[in-house]
């Protein structure tokens, strides 16, 4: 395992933009947040650069983190915001300078590509808040950010949630990995492939169709991917969308479908992915789920 070190006043944060375009007013109070704090903070020089959808060219979005991903000082780096566009850069990366001077991966979404990624070199990552949700609706850092400052601060996390009917008991440790399901899904028979045996799966998405998501699912169900996992979360579905013809299927029930020739611990509802909450996880790390009557709970010590 290649262990970034935990962040302390000082530390230095780069924000970049590797996938969507954004508007520098929902970056710029989360780098004088930082700031604040005692951190550097540098901003990728195409951060809020725009081409069509995504923020820069492909040249110029790999250029920025490319530089943070070699840069021997740099401790984290921020993605400002998912979208699409990182898998048109991934195979130009050169990754030498990074797993030289490793450092912590911060994002979600379509960053999942860069999770992946990082975990099969056996590098720690963050899935967690991005800039424009550092800060909740009263304007002060919320439970979201806190939940991600704890685990790069080097500090654990100790999560716990009521228990839903669906959900399956059993008190399990191994690694976490995942994201978002979209992305995991396009990533089969890639050299980024996710690596699922005997870990924890995480999964995510949002604005899909309910059949999209039992594609994906099954797809993961007959790659082997569900085969032989620790545990299976389900964080949130969000803004999920139906045919004029009904699918017939919640996105629960899609699951439980998929997974019911499997005993592992399953657990629904975490709150992680599109929506107001979104819990850090460290990828890459251990973690003990206990899925329990009343309760669920997800711990990660340090």
């Amino acid at each position: 395992m290649i262990q970034p070190s935990p962040i302390q006043p000082g530390s230095k944060i780069r924000i970049v933009s590797p996938a969507g375009k954004i508007s520098d007013q929902y970056v710029l109070p989360a780098a004088e947040w930082l700031q604040d704090q005692g951190y550097q903070v540098e901003l990728g020089r195409h951060v809020f650069s725009s081409y069509y959808q995504f923020a820069g060219t492909d040249a110029q979005r790999y250029q920025d983190l490319q530089e943070a991903m070699s840069d021997p000082d740099c401790d984290v780096i921020l993605c400002s915001r998912g979208g699409y566009g990182t898998v048109r850069i991934i195979d130009r990366l050169d990754f030498t300078g990074f797993l030289e001077s490793p450092k912590w991966l911060v994002g979600f979404s379509d960053i999942t590509i860069l999770h992946s990624c990082l975990n099969n070199y056996g590098v720690p990552t963050i899935h967690g808040v991005m800039p424009r949700y550092f800060m909740d609706e009263s304007g002060q850092p919320g439970e979201n950010l806190q939940s991600l400052m704890q685990l790069i601060t080097g500090n654990g996390a100790h999560y716990s949630i009521p228990s839903q009917e669906a959900n399956r008991k059993a008190k399990i440790k191994a690694e976490l990995v995942g994201g978002n399901l979209s992305i995991i899904s396009s990533l089969q028979g890639t050299s980024y492939d996710l690596d699922t045996d005997g870990k924890i799966l995480f999964l995510e998405d949002i604005d899909e169709f309910l059949y999209h998501t039992d594609r994906m699912i099954h797809q993961l169900k007959l790659s082997g991917k569900l085969d032989k996992l620790a545990g299976l979360i389900l964080g949130d579905f969000t803004d999920m969308k139906d045919n004029e013809s009904p699918f017939g299927k919640t996105v629960q029930e899609i699951i439980c479908d998929a997974v019911e020739d499997f005993s592992y611990p399953v657990c629904f509802g975490f709150p992680a992915g599109h929506d107001k909450r979104n819990l850090a996880l460290m990828f890459g790390k251990e973690w003990e789920l206990n899925v329990g009557d009343e309760t669920t709970t997800l711990n990660h010590s340090i």
